[in-house]
Parts: C-alpha cells; sequence; structure tokens
C-alpha cells in the first residue's frame, strides 16, 4: 500500500484503496458497519445515535456518501457524507452554530459521518478526504465545514488545511451529532491550493497534481443556488 514516504513520487499513484461514491442499499450498509465499528471503538455506548444503515440523511437530495474498500479483500474501511448547501438551505451544522456572513453567502458543504476503521492505514482518511475535495472543486463549492469531537483529530484536519472556527479550545454541542461538544472547522477550497503550494505543504502533490483511477471523477457542474463559475475539466 502507498505511505506518506512516497506520496511525491509519482504523478500517477495507485493504492491498494479505492473510494467510490455509495451507489446502492448494500454499499450505504457497508458505509453503516464502519461508522458503528470506528464510533463504538471510540464512543462505547453514544454510538447509538449514530444508527448502522438507518440514517434517512444518506439518501437525501443531493447528499454523497463515500465508501472506501480495500481492494484485495473488499472490505470497507472507510467512509465520508458531503452534504452540500444546495438552493440556499442551510447546513445541518447551522442549527448549533452561527456562521459568519461570508460563509453562509457563498457555496459551502459539511463533511459528516466521517469514519475509518480501527486499525486501518492513515491513507483512508487522506483519501476520502481528496474525494471530499474533487467533488468540491467540480461543484464549485467555496467552503468546507467539518467538527470532531478531540483534539486527537482536530490536528488531523488542521493537518489537512482546516482553520478553527471557534476560540482556541472552545467546543460547542451539535444537534446533529448526539449534543456532544465539538471543535468546528472550515476551509477555504478554493484558496486552499495556492497555501499549500506558497508553504510546501508535503500533501499537496498528492492532493492537488497526483492523478489516478482510485478516487472518483465527479462531473463539473455548479450545485442550485450556488454562484461560483469555478469549475475543474
Amino acid at each position: 500500500m502507498g505511505t506518506f514516504a512516497n506520496l511525491k513520487s509519482s504523478s500517477t499513484l495507485s493504492l491498494d484503496l479505492e473510494v467510490r461514491v455509495a451507489a446502492t442499499d448494500a454499499d450505504l450498509v457497508d458505509a453503516g458497519r464502519v461508522r458503528e465499528t470506528a464510533y463504538g471503538h471510540h464512543l462505547g455506548a453514544t454510538v447509538v445515535n449514530f444508527g448502522m444503515a438507518s440514517d434517512p440523511l444518506d439518501r437525501a437530495p443531493g447528499t454523497v456518501v463515500l465508501l472506501c474498500r480495500d481492494k484485495a479483500t473488499g472490505q470497507a474501511v472507510g467512509t465520508a457524507r458531503i452534504q452540500p448547501s444546495g438552493s440556499g438551505a442551510p447546513l445541518m451544522i447551522e442549527r448549533s452554530v452561527i456562521l459568519p456572513h461570508q460563509l453562509a453567502n457563498q457555496s459551502r458543504a459539511e463533511v459528516t459521518r466521517l469514519a475509518v476503521m480501527p486499525g486501518a492505514s492513515a491513507l483512508v482518511k487522506l483519501c476520502l478526504m481528496k474525494a471530499v475535495y474533487l467533488y468540491c472543486e467540480a461543484h464549485g463549492i467555496h467552503w468546507l465545514v467539518i467538527a470532531a469531537r478531540n483534539e486527537a483529530l482536530s490536528r488531523d484536519y488542521r493537518r489537512l488545511g482546516f482553520k478553527d472556527f471557534l476560540a482556541p479550545g472552545q467546543m460547542v454541542p451539535l444537534a446533529h451529532a448526539g449534543q456532544l461538544p465539538h471543535f468546528v472547522f472550515t476551509m477555504d477550497v478554493q484558496g486552499i491550493e495556492d497555501e499549500w503550494h506558497r508553504t510546501g505543504h508535503r500533501l499537496h502533490h498528492f492532493m492537488f497534481e497526483a492523478m489516478h483511477e482510485d478516487l472518483p471523477q465527479f462531473r463539473p457542474s455548479s450545485l442550485p443556488g450556488s454562484s461560483s463559475q469555478r469549475l475543474v475539466a
């Protein structure tokens, strides 16, 4: 499997992982199982709030559920859900947090239900987040919002380009996450590539230059209500 050490070594990367959009009921069940296992590992009994495969939001219009599988075994090892603001509708996190004007008035998406199987490669989360970025670029999303329930996840998100939205150390209970307190982060999707190029970020090549067929290829299109005209070819 690819490692962080060789992420800069080639413009075409072949991984032992494959990320695709969940397209069937079986895919959604597999995504639910990953969530249940991952959240159960960290949250114990609280996992009941996240239901294995009964979350109606997985099937809501506009929602995209990503599923990462091990190529060799076909086992689902990671998942993430993208919920765009399309047609001016608020994000779920906006039930608990008031976003500033510059975010609330632009196209935005929230990443939720990000889960990785215990013991899985760190590349699982990285591949899922690149797929999220590809989706945002294809659909003209300006801003990403994500929440973390602990400092370890917060460090991961900061390394991936997210910025603290709240005051340092501040957490807020989220209604759509069982009222568990979370840190909140945002990312300027349209500016992150230039920022990483300027700072020489070690993941710049993997995220923005490397090409491979192990991640979904989204057809460029503007979401309803999106004001962005920047689309990828």
